[in-house]
């Protein structure tokens, strides 16, 4: 029988209500969430690793390298054939993606959680779970990095996106659809990542801004922020990439001091281009020198953005990383 190793860190899918409280709290360890999935042991062995119970939102790049370092030596592990890691959905897009550019082997790491606690009528947690585990086990899935799997769906890292603040179906990839679905507990595979972001780095850039494009802004927000201290910015355009033309002149004087920008959009899917040249226009940030991200959104922006500083990477690796890894 393959063996899976699945790493609980908390999120929704360990929460239940305290009327103390008066909401959901982490309370449920590892073997408390196994022990409400059942037939899990019919699909895989499953060694269970509990690393706490933390929220996805309180998550530190400390974190996230501690809990990677822990993904490489399973990885690295004969004995282990796939790799779960349980968390909460706020951040999951975030984080699958910064383990995603930093897992170089072929062994499948799958993210999942929940969206609703243990407290509430139709739990997801331990569908996700089974479906998880099914993923990590599947030959498929080999070579594809780090997915997410959730309400019966696998996502690549790149791509995943949540939509909505509470659906169970929140999580799409909007740019070029799922990698596949988990269909009466069988996985179907729809298509292959065709190429991936990598990173080699044991540290990120801890301050990095991240500025949303508005009406009426100009680049006083910019200003603050570089006031403050910064190492780079993640700025998210209106539409196509364009802004106020104030926004713009904050970024240039972001850039003058030798601060990294990025252009991504606001918008949940599609890329900043340049294909508007007014003032402000997406045209004009590339000639002051910003960088694109791609179809990355500007969250999943930022986080490549610190882990390519992070390295100590140059303006241009910066940019191909930034970039689609595919035509």
């Amino acid at each position: 029988m393959p063996r899976v190793a699945v790493l609980f860190t908390g999120g929704t899918i360990s929460m239940e209500v305290d009327p103390v409280a008066g909401g959901n709290v982490p309370t449920l360890d590892g073997a408390a969430i196994l022990a409400r999935t059942a037939d899990l042991g019919e699909i895989a062995e499953v060694v269970a690793l509990d690393r706490g119970l933390t929220p996805a939102s309180h998550f530190t790049f400390t974190d996230l390298f501690e809990i990677g370092a822990t993904l490489d030596r399973l990885s690295d592990d004969t004995a282990v054939d796939g790799i779960v890691v349980v968390q909460g959905t706020d951040t999951i897009e975030e984080t699958a993606l910064f383990w995603d550019l930093l897992h170089a082997g072929p062994k499948p790491i799958v993210v999942t959680g929940a969206m609703r606690s243990a407290s509430e009528a139709g739990y997801d947690g331990p569908d996700n779970l089974r479906d998880a585990v099914r993923a990590a086990i599947h030959p498929g899935l080999a070579d594809q990095g780090v997915v997410v799997v959730l309400a019966h769906t696998i996502h690549p890292a790149d791509d995943v996106t949540k939509t909505h603040a509470s659906a169970l179906t929140t999580f799409q990839s909007l740019n070029d659809g799922p990698l596949g679905v988990v269909e009466d507990g069988v996985v179907r595979l729809e298509r292959r990542r065709v190429g991936r972001r990598h990173v080699s780095t044991r540290r990120a850039a801890e301050r990095i801004g991240l500025v949303t494009a508005g009406v009426a802004m100009d680049g006083s927000p910019i200003d603050a922020l570089v006031a403050g201290g910064l190492d780079g910015l993640v700025v998210a355009a209106t539409g196509a990439g364009n802004t106020s033309p104030g926004l713009l002149d904050g970024a240039i004087r972001a850039m003058s001091v030798g601060i990294p920008v990025v252009l991504s959009t606001r918008t949940p899917a599609g890329r900043a281009g340049t294909g508007y040249a007014f003032p402000g226009g997406g045209a004009t940030w590339e000639r002051a020198g910003a960088l694109r991200a791609g179809s990355l959104t500007a969250p999943k922006a930022r986080i490549a953005l610190a882990l390519g500083l992070g390295a100590g990477l140059d303006r241009a690796a910066l940019a191909t990383l930034l970039s689609d890894p595919w035509p």
